[in-house]
């Protein structure tokens, strides 16, 4: 039996009040139609098998694929014909994504202007995401809310000032022994570099000692630059941190009644929908925290270790240093390495300084190619090539802030995308449910509400004859899953319906079977929103 045979249902219940020719016609159709729903099911579920990026070969493939791909029933047209098609939806797509540039770019302009309100949310939010598990324990043990986000907030500030307490004294301690042996360093520098193999005289040295100060002072300028143009003016930086650590209490304190609160404001399935996608954004930006947390940490201990065993003066306190700065992208790195190089300089010599320097990059580089792009994308399921352009754009959008910010803005970017495209595959019935992996129940009731959704539709779809399969009616059933059944009536009545027209009448037959399925579906209030 051949593949299209064994994909024909049996026409027999396609019962018409109607002649017996045009009977047959519409059985025929319906068979049809019906016909190309389940190859399309059974191609979706070969093609699963099959190695798609693989080579093809013409000999072997072609019978192959033919057995499992659909025949769609019907005569040729006019190539003409498809190419209108194919240049009217280019064109409706272009609309689109101008549309969407748009958006973006008035999206842009909005959070430009509202910066300095919207910077103390994500920076607080970003330090819930430390404290909210600690927090959360805390409200396990009956203690109450508020005291859970105070005892919270304090134990960040103790770590927080117990590590300044740590560095500071000792960091005091041996600063007038490095100032000294930083001057002795330098002439001892200068004395290599008028020898073999450079032989530069004491003119070109301090030609080359100024080119570099001034370097480092634009670099310096820069930087600060980049984060004044992010918090703004010293007032602005008190206020910020303010304003930061407020929210973060009141974040700690109520933020478990957020997701109850947007449920019970909402319709129940939008609330399904949101407590889902949130949840997902906020355990994706959880991970990158610990991430780079992680990250930071590996790095501290390596050159920390390196620097002990090196001799470097300051090595703990240094690998504290390399530590906080690796939360900064890009910049944190490089500041808190020249330091290290810097100091074992004027302090051992030119050739442990060459050493120290070989050591950052090697930790350095095995961090930023290796380790942190593989631990985010695990964290955040983003591609390694993803979370390097993400911080590349965001440094040269935004400077030190963006860069610090990219990585988690491509995050929940990518979550939202995803969750609509899992929203989209159980719709269009390429997936299940229970082939998702959701982050709450909430999620899991909206998947299998989709799930219903988009087999009814399908099953409409392809039970209605041919001459109504259009894309009026397609969309007025799409209205039907949006609850719209009064607007998908009306619309049904556009597509050539007369009184007389048995077609359009069963049309609106299964718009009625559909309308009748969701009202039992749906909860009393939601057919009420």
């Amino acid at each position: 039996m051949s593949s299209k045979d064994s994909l024909t249902p049996d026409p027999s219940g396609g019962e018409h009040h109607m002649s017996t020719e045009h009977s047959d016609e519409s059985t025929a159709q319906s068979t049809d139609a019906a016909q190309v729903a389940q190859a399309q099911e059974v191609t979706a579920r070969e093609l699963e098998k099959l190695q798609l990026s693989g080579k093809f070969d013409h000999n072997t493939d072609v019978e192959r694929l033919e057995a499992i791909s659909p025949h769609p029933p019907g005569d040729q047209v006019d190539r003409m014909v498809v190419a209108g098609g194919m240049i009217k939806s280019a064109s409706l797509w272009a609309i689109r994504l101008v549309v969407i540039g748009f958006f973006l770019y008035l999206l842009g302009e909005i959070i430009g202007s509202f910066w300095q309100g919207i910077l103390p949310v994500v920076l607080s939010l970003i330090v819930c995401t430390v404290l909210a598990p600690i927090a959360s324990t805390l409200r396990k043990f009956k203690v109450p809310s508020a005291l859970a986000a105070i005892i919270s907030l304090l134990l960040f500030v103790f770590i927080a000032g117990g590590i300044f307490s740590f560095v500071a004294p000792d960091f005091a301690r041996q600063s007038q022994s490095l100032y000294l042996q930083a001057v002795e360093g330098i002439q001892r520098l200068q004395l290599w570099a008028q020898g073999p193999p450079l032989e530069l005289n004491a003119s070109d040295i301090g030609k080359y000692v100024d080119e570099i100060a001034n370097w480092i002072q634009q670099q310096a300028g820069s930087i600060a630059g980049s984060f004044i143009s992010g918090v703004g003016t010293a007032t602005s930086v008190v206020i910020t941190l303010v304003v930061m650590t407020v929210m973060t209490f009141f974040f700690l304190k109520d933020g478990h009644k957020f997701l109850p609160w947007i449920r019970q404001a909402t319709s129940r399935r939008a609330g399904w929908h949101l407590t889902e996608a949130l949840t997902r954004g906020w355990n994706s930006l959880g991970g990158y925290i610990r991430a780079q947390a992680l990250v930071s940490l590996i790095d501290a201990v390596f050159i920390g270790a390196g620097l002990y065993i090196i001799g470097v003066p300051l090595a703990m306190t240094l690998a504290i240093i390399t530590f906080v700065a690796g939360f900064i992208p890009l910049v944190g790195a490089i500041v808190a390495g020249a330091l290290s190089v810097l100091i074992a300089l004027v302090s051992l010599g030119f050739t442990e300084a060459l050493i120290v320097l070989g050591l950052v990059l090697l930790v350095q580089q095995l961090e930023g190619n290796v380790l942190s792009p593989w631990l985010q994308s695990k964290a955040m399921n983003l591609h390694p090539v993803i979370v390097l352009i993400s911080v590349t754009v965001g440094g040269a959008l935004f400077n030190l802030i963006g860069a610090f910010l990219a990585v988690p803005a491509a995050a929940m970017i990518a979550v939202f995308y995803r969750y609509i495209q899992d929203m989209l595959q159980l719709q269009s019935g390429e997936k299940k449910a229970s082939d998702i992996e959701f982050a709450t129940v909430a999620g899991y009731l909206a998947g299998r509400y989709n799930e219903a959704q988009g087999a009814h539709r399908r099953k409409l779809l392809s039970e209605l004859p041919e001459n109504v399969q259009s894309p009026a009616v397609a969309s007025a059933i799409s209205d039907v899953n949006n609850d719209g059944v009064g607007d998908a009536l009306e619309q049904l009545v556009d597509v050539d319906a007369t009184p007389n027209n048995t077609a359009a009448n069963q049309a609106k037959g299964k718009i009625e079977q559909a309308r009748d399925f969701f009202e039992h579906l749906l909860d009393p209030r939601d057919r009420d929103r």
